[in-house]
């Protein structure tokens, strides 16, 4: 097991847990877990055979249900809403920061184009003496 109780190659979003250890681990019966999992509150990863399983992240957003029923007195069709909510957020943020690295981009790509313009503008200049002449001009009177 790797650091964290997950198994080497694991991470947060790793499906590993059965739903008698989610249900230790979250502090959850795990006739609440099948209750979440049917209602779309908690959807965990599958096996072949059909069995839940339990990422951490899995794990945190079951506290976070629980948490926002028992001390913020949340019914579970709002608690589906502010994670349904959540998860917009999430994905909008990560829009706006692919966004903001393509704008980035962009930029540096105009400006290096404009710098190619401006150098080929020096190869294409023609030098030309400096003097200063003076003309009169007298018209002609009729």
């Amino acid at each position: 097991m790797a650091f964290g109780g997950l198994p080497h190659g694991a991470d947060e979003d790793t499906p590993v847990f059965v739903i008698s250890v989610a249900a230790q681990l979250s502090g959850l019966h795990a006739q609440t877990l099948r209750a979440y999992d049917r209602q779309g509150l908690v959807s965990p990863g599958r096996t072949a055979g059909g069995g839940r399983r339990y990422s951490m992240r899995d794990i945190a957003l079951l506290r976070e249900v629980q948490r926002l029923s028992q001390e913020s007195g949340v019914n579970l069709a709002g608690i589906k809403r502010i994670i349904e909510l959540e998860n917009q957020v999430d994905a909008l943020r990560s829009r706006i920061g692919e966004l903001t690295e393509e704008l980035a981009a962009a930029y540096a790509a105009a400006e290096q184009a404009a710098a190619a313009v401006h150098a080929s503008y020096r190869k294409d200049l023609v030098p030309i003496r400096h003097e200063t002449s003076l003309v009169v001009w007298k018209p002609k009177r009729r």
